[in-house]
């Protein structure tokens, strides 16, 4: 998702000014509709939806116009692909918990990745969080609930505060588990909120205070 998809109209659908366009993913579970900007008289722009699994869907251009129904003026297929950021995002979300494969995560905070490559992986990882299919029983802090706070340990919480990932942190906050992620020191002895501080990542350190 979150790609540019353009539209080229036909003369015949090349109508007037107050006709919105608008596009239809239909998938096996899910259903998308986005809406549409005109750039000029022949084409249309859009922005692809994210989705929740990797298949060929059916997509419909509709029109819409005050006072008639709706049209359908085209369909065709279009195919939604499993990229980089989905498999981090699966990669991460069956890391939780597992403090092997949470320490191994660190070798990315040694590269340290220029800050416009961060932004861009957070933007794509977060996206792909939201539309991963996670368990009903699924916890930031991983499937052993029997853990205290006073155990020390690495959480999805530190790996996404470590590398500065603002939009993962707030959608690891909303899950079960992520407040609780807050307090828990790791090996070093930081927690999530001291890491941001550290780090001077003033906006985590917000959000993760507020």
């Amino acid at each position: 998702g979150d790609s540019v998809i353009t539209v080229q109209l036909t003369e015949e659908d090349k109508v007037e000014d107050d006709v919105v366009f608008y596009l239809v993913f239909t998938g096996s579970t899910v259903q998308h509709c986005t809406s549409t900007r005109k750039i000029n008289p022949g084409s249309l722009e859009t922005i692809s939806p994210g989705h929740d699994c990797c298949e060929t869907v059916k997509v419909a251009l509709c029109a819409s116009r005050e006072g008639h129904p709706v049209l359908v003026v085209a369909e065709d297929s279009f195919q939604f692909v499993q990229d980089e950021a989905y498999d981090a995002a699966q990669f991460l979300a069956t890391c939780a918990g597992n403090q092997q494969a949470l320490n191994f995560t660190r070798f990315l905070d040694r590269s340290r990745p220029p800050a416009a490559n961060v932004d861009f992986l957070d933007e794509k990882v977060a996206l792909a969080f939201r539309h991963l299919k996670l368990p009903a029983e699924w916890n930031v802090l991983g499937a052993d609930q029997s853990l205290t706070e006073n155990i020390p340990r690495e959480t999805l919480m530190h790996f996404a505060v470590r590398l500065g990932l603002l939009r993962l942190t707030w959608f690891l906050l909303q899950q079960p588990g992520g407040r609780g992620a807050l307090s828990i020191h790791n090996n070093e002895g930081a927690t999530p909120v001291s890491l941001a501080l550290e780090r001077g990542y003033q906006k985590l350190h917000q959000l993760l205070t507020e």
